[in-house]
């Protein structure tokens, strides 16, 4: 099947960054080594920017930005976490006052509760790669234009908790509850993670997965419980108000059922209709993200040619939505992508780049996501004059 939809398809914001100076640097640096200039990733342009230093100290502006906006460092930036983004200035949150010498955080940072013991080496290393996922995560969610909130603006705000396991405590899982999320460190441990992987059968586990499909709970909540959206997830997910203790241990003592692929986005789905709903979630983040990425950095699927018929509307929740096309669009260009860079990850021997099918009735859950979210997106604010 032979697609230019990839390049078709405009990005919901650009995963390419360019320096002042020109030359390509990505989402995680603060300091460009062509030119010298001091980096950040704003959250109010959603890219990452090249910096000059303000008028005072602490100050500094944004390269070539002439409307005098100020923004401010990480207290992170320092830390293990590495925290590069920017704190927008003259925020009340975050406002300097002479004298105050207590540490300002970005939004990513200041939806961290509890981090582990950082007198130990390796807990430093796993917190960093911890918020590193963290800031990926919410980098997306603030392109979706999808509301944040801390528990400052709201009493079920996001919040996460990144546990050690210790020898004599009480064992720690990842999960989400009412807006806190719990990451246990060693999901961040490439090792373990990895063994856990094949204990447990999975073909995918990934530190930014577990963020996403945690996120994926908190956003059940906060959009679709007690909403009119409640009705329609009910249909196609399935009543969540069954037991979900008991789902939970069934799933892990009878495994899921043996046609689960021919309905269900991962095995983990079919343990009960949240879960359902996370894996879906994740899966679009996963989506959205990669293919926002394959068109920031021009990749065109023109020559691509693969065996798989596209989907079409007859296989939508909507066939008849508006967007209808514009979804179908995002859906086949991934089919595309993932294609090709299946092939690529074979060519050097790794495991394949995106292991799953889509069956037809996982991408009327994605479409119902699809939706959703552009129904959620909240109006991007302008701050000193400068559109987000």
């Amino acid at each position: 099947m032979p697609s230019n939809l990839i390049s078709a398809v405009g990005p919901t914001t650009s995963r390419s960054y360019r320096c002042v100076c020109g030359k390509p640097v990505f989402l995680r640096n603060s300091l460009c080594l062509n030119c010298g200039h001091s980096l950040g990733y704003d959250p109010v342009l959603r890219t990452v920017v090249a910096l000059e230093p303000g008028p005072a100290s602490g100050d500094w502006s944004i390269a070539g930005d002439t409307s005098g906006r100020i923004v401010h460092r990480c207290a992170n930036l320092e830390s293990p976490a590495s925290c590069n983004w920017l704190i927008p200035g003259g925020t009340q949150e975050h406002r300097q006052v002479p004298g105050n010498l207590t540490p300002s955080f970005c939004l990513s940072c200041s939806t961290t509760d509890t981090i582990p013991d950082l007198s130990k080496e390796v807990n430093r290393e796993l917190w960093g790669r911890l918020e590193l996922a963290k800031r990926r995560l919410l980098s997306q969610l603030l392109a979706l234009a999808l509301p944040i909130e801390t528990r400052k603006e709201r009493p079920n705000g996001l919040v996460f908790d990144m546990l050690e396991q210790l020898p004599d405590g009480p064992k720690v899982l990842t999960g989400h509850d009412e807006g806190r999320i719990t990451l246990n460190i060693a999901e961040a441990d490439d090792a373990q993670r990895e063994e856990i992987r094949a204990e447990m059968h999975e073909s995918y586990r990934t530190l930014l997965g577990h963020f996403r499909h945690e996120v994926g709970h908190y956003y059940w909540d906060r959009l679709v419980l007690d909403t009119p959206w409640h009705a329609p997830y009910r249909v196609l997910f399935g009543d969540e108000s069954v037991d979900y203790g008991e789902s939970l241990k069934r799933h892990y003592e009878n495994g899921p059922p043996a046609d689960w692929p021919l309905t269900f986005i991962s095995s983990y789905a079919t343990t009960h209709p949240w879960e359902d709903w996370a894996e879906t979630w994740a899966h679009y983040l996963h989506m959205a993200d990669t293919v926002d990425t394959a068109v920031s950095f021009g990749i065109d699927a023109t020559n691509v040619e693969i065996e798989s018929e596209p989907y079409t509307q007859q296989d939508l929740w909507e066939p008849d939505h508006p967007d209808a096309f514009g979804f179908l669009s995002f859906l086949n260009s991934w089919v595309v992508l993932t294609n090709a860079l299946n092939e690529l990850t074979r060519s050097m021997g790794q495991p394949d780049f995106y292991p799953f099918v889509l069956p037809r009735n996982a991408v009327a859950k994605l479409q119902f996501i699809h939706e959703l979210i552009r129904s959620a997106s909240q109006p991007v604010a302008v701050v000193d004059g400068i559109s987000g």
